[in-house]
């Protein structure tokens, strides 16, 4: 089947629906012709809690906020609506609420370092009292922002007429404009500005200060800086609203929100000697229920699990996650390809999804034996692997995302693509859409065709001057090394996603709707379970 372009998967009968998905807003778009900044590409992207919020990180170092639209005159009936078996009409509909410059570039004179202000990672904090709390964070201090509504005071009713009152003019909240008059002790101003009425006043009247429109104030609250010796490559909040974990190359510090001036060391990978050094941390999670839990995952391809109450420097109170290695399999790449991007926790904490370069592998807490699920993202590019590593692809960095009923994982992919993976038990769920305007690209990614040699195309990815970047996929279709997809995040609650094409200020939410299982025949469903390996343990 074909709809618009989009393939859908077949859920084996009891299972989760297949998803139709269609496109619904786009942020950021450019014109034909239209140079995109370096400083207008998405760095990071984060849904708040309910869903009702989205921010977006840039490399220029700004926050952008979207606020949700479509709910404010159905809050009471929603969840009514979303029990009931048949879809809503309504899709989440988003609009820019405002923007702020978190970050700034910097220079360390000391180690003679530039630190840029590219947006590195964004975490929603809880909401208090109607302002919005996020963290931001660059290669090396991470801030504390609130955002609140906040209302424009003026005075008005003056005694002097206020186009001619220009000493002092309109106040706005508490703050007076200053300029280089001479004011005398009294008040009384040395140039005479003001007009007054030739019979004088006929009665005096006090001036009043009146609320106009509101204005969103973004105000940093904290920095956290000065902890971290290496780039900072993940943050975390913990579930208890007061902490958070930032982590680097070699270390994990934990902080708390209302304190700036110390952090606690709670793991440190770091050798005596740095020639000893066999692998970094990648990435650090709270646990999503467990406010003592957290989780970190290392160039080796393996995810740690550490519990705060016992020391974290100690094997005896740590869980180890890895995937062992077929015998003879071992190569150049190996550790290259099993470094772990990105790891999520489920919603119920029972889950935690990795992804590392070729896959995604779905893990269960209480087994430590191995990936209960394992995704090939792109596995026909295992070949290719010396051409992606002169080409300096092979080290770049995918999210990877969980819905929020835990029944489908998402990752993104190049030529803009993301795919979609049914996870629950006997899914064979497997999507692969187009980060675009009209993301009407079928995307069948057999392993039963034969692959297309990279080398034989005109997109050789190797360092020549002039050298495209694009190459053909098993199927046939054109793709492009040069556009990845390296951030996407899931709407908390509905089947929605929010992708950030990683060549441009691209912001794009998909809407997912259940299909009717007749309209899915037997060939879209023998297509479907073909584009996803899944490896059951």
């Amino acid at each position: 089947m074909n709809n618009g372009g989009l393939e859908a998967a077949v859920a084996p009968a009891g299972g989760p629906q297949p998803l139709e998905w269609k496109f619904s807003q786009v942020f950021g778009e450019r014109t034909a012709g239209e140079e995109i900044q370096e400083v207008d590409i998405i760095s990071a992207i984060e849904f708040n809690r309910t869903g009702d919020h989205l921010a977006t990180g840039d490399r220029g170092g700004r926050v952008v906020l979207f606020e949700r639209t479509d709910t404010r005159d159905h809050v009471g009936h929603r969840r009514d609506l979303e029990k009931m078996d048949y879809p809503m009409n309504r899709h989440p509909v988003f609009r820019y609420k405002t923007e702020f410059q978190s970050h700034e570039p910097e220079f360390d004179y000391l180690k003679s370092l530039e630190i840029e202000e590219k947006i590195n990672k964004i975490r929603w904090c809880q909401s208090a009292n109607g302002a919005l709390s996020l963290l931001s964070t660059n290669d090396k201090t991470i801030k504390f922002w609130k955002v609140q509504e906040k209302k424009v005071k003026k005075v008005c009713s003056m005694n002097v007429d206020s186009t001619k009152a220009m000493g002092n003019g309109p106040m706005v909240g508490s703050s007076i404009s200053t300029n280089s008059r001479q004011y005398i002790a009294n008040g009384g101003c040395t140039s005479n500005d003001f007009s007054f009425p030739s019979g004088g006043f006929q009665s005096l009247h006090l001036p009043v200060v009146t609320s106009h429109e509101t204005n969103l104030m973004a105000r940093c609250r904290r920095i956290f800086g000065h902890a971290h010796d290496y780039h900072i490559n993940s943050i975390s909040n913990n579930s208890d609203g007061e902490t958070f974990i930032s982590a680097d190359d070699l270390r994990i510090n934990l902080w708390n929100l209302e304190t700036n001036s110390q952090s606690f060391n709670i793991v440190d990978v770091k050798p005596a000697n740095m020639e000893d050094l066999t692998e970094v941390i990648t990435s650090a999670e709270f646990h999503r229920t467990h406010c003592n839990m957290l989780a970190y995952s290392s160039s080796k391809g393996l995810v740690r699990l550490i519990d705060m109450r016992q020391s974290a420097l100690c094997d005896r109170h740590s869980k180890l996650f890895v995937e062992h290695e077929a015998p003879g399999s071992r190569s150049f790449f190996t550790d290259i390809i099993a470094s772990i991007s990105d790891i999520k926790f489920s919603k119920d904490g029972r889950h935690m999804l990795s992804r590392d370069y070729l896959t995604l592998k779905l893990w269960d807490m209480n087994m430590d034996s191995g990936p209960v699920k394992t995704f090939q993202v792109h596995e026909y590019l295992r070949p290719k692997l010396c051409d992606l590593y002169e080409n300096d692809s092979i080290f770049d960095k995918f999210e990877c995302c969980l819905s929020g009923d835990g029944l489908r994982v998402a990752t993104g992919s190049y030529s803009n693509l993301f795919r979609v993976f049914g996870c629950s038990e006997g899914s064979k769920e497997a999507t692969t859409l187009e980060a675009t305007k009209t993301p009407m690209r079928r995307q069948g990614l057999t392993s039963s065709r034969p692959l297309r040699s990279l080398g034989s195309s005109l997109g050789v990815v190797r360092r020549v001057k002039g050298a495209d970047t694009s190459t053909l996929d098993p199927n046939g279709n054109t793709f492009d090394f040069a556009t990845k997809l390296l951030h996407l995040a899931w709407h908390p609650t509905e089947n929605s996603l929010a992708c950030a094409a990683s060549n441009k200020l691209l912001l794009l939410a998909f809407q997912a709707i259940t299909l009717p299982s007749s309209r899915i025949n037997d060939a879209d469903a023998e297509a479907a379970a073909a584009a996803v390996y899944i490896e059951n343990f």
